[in-house]
């Protein structure tokens, strides 16, 4: 029930609002992050399961001046995780560790050996103005009529044919 996208991306925040939720491109977005590592990324005194608190990112940094866009400010950040750092320097975090979520928690292990960030973008599956997807019907339509390129199903992993996309 989550869109899972890749943080260190600086264009897929802007991809994931305007082509996937259908939103303006400036809306920030949630990062996951294995809990373990959390500090290494973020000013975080304490677990966050929930993505009740935002924390500063700690490498983010911006060159904004007080005269710019709302998307001129987030084009100046300088981040490891551009994605999920929003104007202010901050982000939603949700932690995980393997006890709450294992099949989480080796996802984000896997993608930080492929790159160095235990962490994911993690948004509702939904687009704007309908609910969160609540069964395969509703997620594969919402694959079909979105910019997303993979969808997994349970043990499937669909993907669009490149021709189509």
């Amino acid at each position: 029930r989550s869109i899972l996208a890749d943080p260190s991306n600086q264009a897929m925040q802007s991809h994931l609002n305007l082509k996937i939720k259908f939103r303006e491109s400036f809306r920030p977005f949630a990062p996951v992050i294995k809990e373990d590592k959390a500090e290494n990324f973020f000013d975080i005194p304490i677990t966050s399961p929930y993505m009740q608190y935002t924390f500063q990112v700690k490498d983010a940094a911006t060159t904004e001046d007080s005269n710019q866009s709302i998307l001129d400010k987030l084009k100046s950040i300088s981040s490891k995780t551009p994605a999920i750092t929003h104007v202010d320097l901050s982000a939603r975090v949700q932690t995980v560790n393997k006890k709450q979520n294992s099949k989480l928690y080796i996802l984000l292990d896997e993608f930080e050996k492929m790159t160095s960030i235990p962490m994911l973008i993690n948004t509702s599956f939904n687009v704007r103005g309908e609910p969160i997807v609540n069964n395969p019907e509703d997620a594969i339509n919402c694959f079909l009529n979105t910019g997303m390129d993979i969808l997994v199903l349970n043990n499937f992993i669909i993907s669009k044919d490149q021709a189509t996309s």
